[in-house]
């Protein structure tokens, strides 16, 4: 169990993001050249003009990588950029100029202007280095004050985001992206037929929102991948949905001689509603559910007691002297089916009061449970389909 908590924590630290092509690497690579580039020679100087404030700044780099490199991330889009560049700028030399502690000063610009682009719906990372850099120069910023948001802040990042929807088109990407009641490309408003979802932008809102997503995802591509992957996932089945389709195959399970108390706190630390006895081998012996460890109400204890006679019959014939294992309390009637065990016949398995999960066997060893969950999702899914 240790060792499976530090394999996970080491893949936590490793990546996240899927692997790019090299094309694409250096097509963004490329961008920023031609984007910092031009910026420098036509517009900006390298060198630090406090007079007119034409120069380049080092978060312009950072918008050249979200700009060039992840042009469909809300942070990237035209109004995340100017707008939170702008409004970053305006609020760290508004610090520069009343606190006068440089640690202070740091602090304040960019918690504030992390406040600020929030409310305003201007959230780009690259602008808390922009209240920064007005908090580390308040030499440049007591000679250029607050035009030092309109130039270089706001003139540079209109400057780089022009040159990245130029480079976007040469380059067959789409930027700014599209919003959600954009026309298609055939000039109408119905939506792509991938993304015909049945689902409103506010719903698509939700789910961002409530996964904390909404900084990483727009609702117009989370409509475009939920659609692709709904496309996907019909091309791997020509026939009905089987238990295959919807089991959990990455079991936790418990031996026969394990204790009621190590079985109690799987329950707990997994929060299931039923536990698999096998045997080293994986074979299947029987199925714990939580309703045997819990007697719910004294009401029902009548009834639990004849449903469980025969557990509790062994339980009784047991010597005192030897503590209760998981081989004592499972049940061994239950239902059980196999890998191809269509959704229909698995509906009344689930439907009995007692069964909260049917184990899946090949051959006399477990190879996944589905449980109530796993058939709402897939009558859901199925559902959405046939719309």
């Amino acid at each position: 169990m240790k060792r499976g908590i530090v394999l996970s924590i080491l893949r936590s630290l490793g990546p996240v993001v899927p692997r790019a092509s090299t094309r694409e690497a250096l097509r963004a690579g490329l961008g920023a050249l031609v984007g910092l580039g031009v910026t420098g020679l036509l517009l900006l100087s390298p060198q630090i003009d406090p007079a007119l404030g034409l120069y380049l700044v080092a978060p312009f780099g950072a918008s050249a990588v979200l700009l060039f490199a992840v042009p469909n991330s809300p942070l990237a889009q035209p109004w995340s950029a100017v707008v939170g560049n702008t409004l970053a700028a305006l609020v760290g030399v508004a610090v520069c100029l009343f606190v006068a502690d440089p640690l202070g000063r740091i602090a304040l610009s960019v918690a504030l202007a992390i406040v600020v682009m929030i409310l305003a719906r201007a959230v780009h990372p690259p602008a808390g280095a922009v209240a920064m850099t007005a908090a580390l120069n308040p030499e440049v910023i007591e000679t250029l004050g607050f035009r030092f948001a309109l130039a270089p802040i706001a003139v540079g990042t209109l400057a780089l985001v022009a040159l990245a929807v130029l480079y976007a088109r040469l380059t067959g990407r789409h930027y700014p992206f599209r919003q959600f009641h954009d026309r298609n490309p055939h000039g109408t408003e119905d939506a792509a037929p991938n993304e015909r979802l049945g689902l409103s932008e506010e719903e698509l809102t939700g789910i961002l929102e409530r996964y904390r997503q909404s900084f990483n995802l727009g609702v117009e591509d989370l409509a475009r991948l939920i659609g692709a992957a709904e496309a996907q996932a019909v091309t791997h089945r020509t026939g009905p949905i089987t238990a295959a389709d919807m089991m959990s195959r990455d079991l936790v399970t418990v031996g026969p001689e394990t204790s009621l108390a190590q079985v109690a706190q799987e329950f707990r630390r997994h929060r299931f509603t039923s536990l698999p006895v096998v045997t080293g081998d994986r074979r299947y012996l029987g199925v714990i559910f939580q309703i045997h460890l819990i007697m719910r109400a004294d009401d029902d204890a009548a009834r639990l007691k004849r449903r469980f006679l025969p557990a509790l019959r062994r339980l009784t014939d047991r010597r005192r002297d030897r503590p209760v294992e998981a081989q004592d309390i499972m049940s061994v009637a239950g239902p059980r089916a196999t890998p191809t065990t269509p959704l229909a016949a698995l509906m009344p398995m689930l439907a009995d009061d007692g069964v909260d999960a049917v184990p899946v066997l090949q051959h006399g060893r477990i190879t996944g449970i589905v449980t109530r969950t796993d058939l709402v999702a897939a009558l859901a899914r199925a559902d959405l389909r046939a719309r």
